[in-house]
């Protein structure tokens, strides 16, 4: 049990390290499919091993690789959400919770998906003019698009921050993970982060959003050190390991592994919850 706990552990922190999430993805289905612990253990477990893993891929990073205005506003955002999704965590049963963790997982890894196969067949239009400026009609008169207001952009910005981080917390708390497979899709689709920027400021976002889970957990956390501790320590030796790999390729390519993962995990979470229905 120690040493698959160690190697478990392992694995979850590189990916954690290399792609700045999906760490819950992978030790939710592991502590309840291969350390036999119920689905309600699993998550609660899942969030304090995650979270330490996250803890020290954030400290590696702390020069230039977060943003920490995004990373704070959804930790504020999830805080109320994590207690809420904790509540509905005790009194969901274990297989349809996993399921709804299954579906989640392979919504986000489709969309990922599409996203990077849009990303690869999109060509930017030839008109044969300058960037930024607009084609002159036949008038003679330029038509030139005001711009976005600075303030406009700010409270957009704002509010898809604000509903991202509390949709992530609202997740953390009930499916236990730290919510980095729904962060760097948030980041990277909806912010339009560079995804060498939103792997850093995911693994602090999942940091905060932990904290929140295991803070509304407090009174009901029963843990089995013998299997989280092993866990834990593999997965931060993981974490620091991951981040090394992960230079090493592109950011498409992260995020196309990224989507896979997900999608096979998704897959496999699926179909043992429909069997055990």
């Amino acid at each position: 049990m120690l040493a698959a706990a160690a190697v478990l552990g392992l694995v979850v922190g590189l990916v954690i390290g290399g792609l700045g999430g999906g760490g819950g993805v992978l030790t939710v289905p592991a502590l309840v499919y291969l350390l036999g612990q119920s689905a309600q253990d699993a998550t609660t477990a899942s969030v304090v091993i995650v979270g330490a893993a996250s803890l020290a891929g954030a400290a590696s990073r702390m020069r230039g690789g977060i943003d920490w205005r995004t990373a704070l506003g959804f930790g504020i955002a999830g805080i109320p959400a994590a207690y809420l999704g904790t509540l509905l965590n005790h009194r969901t049963a274990g297989p349809v919770l996993l399921l709804v963790f299954a579906g989640l997982v392979l919504v986000v890894a489709a969309a990922m998906l599409l996203r990077g196969r849009d990303a690869a067949t999109e060509e930017p239009a030839e008109t044969g003019e300058p960037a930024g400026e607009a084609p002159v009609p036949a008038g003679g008169t330029t038509v030139v698009s005001r711009p976005a207001t600075r303030r406009g952009t700010l409270l957009r910005t704002t509010a898809e921050i604000l509903l991202c981080g509390g949709a992530v917390g609202f997740l953390t708390g009930f499916l236990g993970v730290g919510g980095g497979f729904l962060v760097v899709p948030a980041l990277v689709i909806v912010l339009r982060m560079p995804m060498s920027l939103a792997v850093g400021t995911s693994l602090l976002i999942i940091v905060l959003n932990s904290v929140s889970s295991v803070g509304s957990r407090i009174g009901a956390l029963d843990l089995d050190w013998r299997v989280v501790l092993p866990f834990a320590v593999a997965a931060v030796a993981g974490t620091l390991l991951g981040k090394r790999v992960a230079g090493r390729f592109s950011g498409p390519t992260l995020e196309r592994a990224f989507a896979v993962m997900l999608a096979g995990v998704g897959l496999f979470v699926g179909v043992q919850s429909l069997l055990a229905l």
